[in-house]
């Protein structure tokens, strides 16, 4: 836990001590408490500490923030007080970081802060959306209601991700498995043939003496340390180029154009607009804001790009329906719904249903895509092993020659 060190005073003497806090802000209040006037504090930098460590590695997953608000949820309506259900909270989840980051929320409501206000400095575990809806929330004295809605929104987009991840999980195993399956073959099991054929004297086929020459090739030590230091230096630029927003632009929309997932990219991102615009509008959040949270949370540049726009033409006094049409990124459904849930005044109804329809749309196909994927992996599998059994056994008709 963090120390710091304090200058101040208390019954008008002047004291210096080292407390430990979890946040800055957490000393401050528990040196109120104690009747400290605080001079000077400062955080005691220390040398490598473990904890710390592993709570910069940690992470706060979605399930994370959609249980946290549940529960929440559930304690604000049981008239519980807003201290105490921080305090339950932090005593009752199992995630590190995410323990010390209520604590630190809880020291900053003890001292006067809204909750919107005192979770606004951890945006990995509350971003812009989550701080806009407990904000509105907070001015609408609807707090429990808000944080339902909360939990709903987190628990479809975890199963969302869950659905793209299991569809991505299948072919990749294979591929990677098939990869593996074919080095081995190659490096370890045709140079054998070699050694036979060297004490017969036998020709090799030039199908297998291409396999032998490049099992020879991938044996030698400098192939290894160049392929590693290529995998490695090709990651670090791609994650260099992806970073300026160009690259990110450019290998988003090569995303979306992908054949088989460029279709679930995009409808999975039109469901996440749809359910967010729709879960902040029904908060209370006015539109421009929503459409900048959205923005951000998009997940992808060229559709948040299409956000920006529609969201300054929005501003200029454009309906929203026209807007998002003439960006050419979301469906014509999608579009249209959205603008019969403008004429008819229930525009976060007709944004909930848009997603209820996409993410649909997304689990059917990722059962199709994961159905379709199967066969083509199994045939990749057996075509890459089928080669190298071809390549090992092709010479065994001149080896029966050779013998007799």
């Amino acid at each position: 836990m963090p120390q710091f060190k304090v200058l101040g005073l208390q019954a008008g003497r002047p004291v210096s001590r080292t407390i430990k806090a979890t946040s800055l802000a957490e000393a401050r209040a528990s040196l109120r408490r104690s009747g400290v006037y605080v001079r000077d504090i400062s955080e005691v930098k220390r040398g490598f500490d473990l904890g710390q460590l592993e709570l910069s590695m940690g992470s706060i997953e979605v399930r994370d923030k959609a249980v946290f608000s549940r529960q929440f949820a559930a304690l604000i309506n049981a008239g519980v007080s807003m201290v105490r259900s921080l305090t339950i909270m932090t005593e009752q989840t199992d995630n590190p970081k995410m323990r010390k980051y209520l604590t630190s929320v809880k020291s900053e409501v003890e001292s006067g802060k809204n909750l919107s206000d005192a979770i606004r400095p951890y945006p990995d575990a509350f971003d812009g959306l989550y701080c806009a809806m407990v904000q509105a929330g907070e001015v609408g004295g609807v707090l429990d209601e808000v944080l339902q809605r909360l939990a709903k929104l987190l628990e479809d987009v975890d199963r969302l991700q869950r659905q793209i991840k299991s569809a991505m999980t299948y072919p990749v195993t294979v591929l990677v498995l098939a990869v593996l399956v074919f080095l081995g073959m190659v490096i370890f099991i045709l140079p054998t043939f070699e050694s036979i054929y060297e004490e017969l004297g036998g020709e090799l086929p030039a199908f297998t003496q291409f396999f032998l020459t490049l099992s020879e090739f991938l044996r030698s030590p400098i192939v290894i340390v160049g392929t590693i230091v290529m995998i490695v230096a090709g990651t670090f630029a791609f994650k260099q180029f992806y970073r300026t927003p160009a690259g990110r632009e450019s290998v988003d929309a090569l995303m979306l154009k992908l054949p088989l997932f460029g279709d679930l990219i995009r409808k999975s991102s039109v469901a996440r607009f749809c359910r967010t615009f729709g879960s902040l509008s029904r908060s209370g959040v006015p539109v421009l804001t929503s459409l900048e949270i959205v923005r951000d949370t998009a997940g992808n540049r060229v559709i948040a790009n299409a956000v920006d726009s529609s969201r300054t033409a929005i501003a200029a006094g454009n309906p929203i329906a026209p807007a998002l049409g003439r960006a050419k990124v979301f469906p014509v459904m999608a579009v249209q719904m959205i603008s019969v849930g403008e004429e008819t005044g229930e525009l976060d109804q007709m944004l909930e249903k848009t997603a209820e329809f996409y993410e649909l749309e997304v689990e059917q196909a990722v059962k199709s895509l994961t159905s379709l994927m199967e066969p083509i992996m199994i045939a990749v599998l057996g075509g890459m092993v089928g080669t190298i059994i071809v390549a090992m056994y092709l010479p065994m008709f001149n080896l029966f020659e050779l013998v007799g």
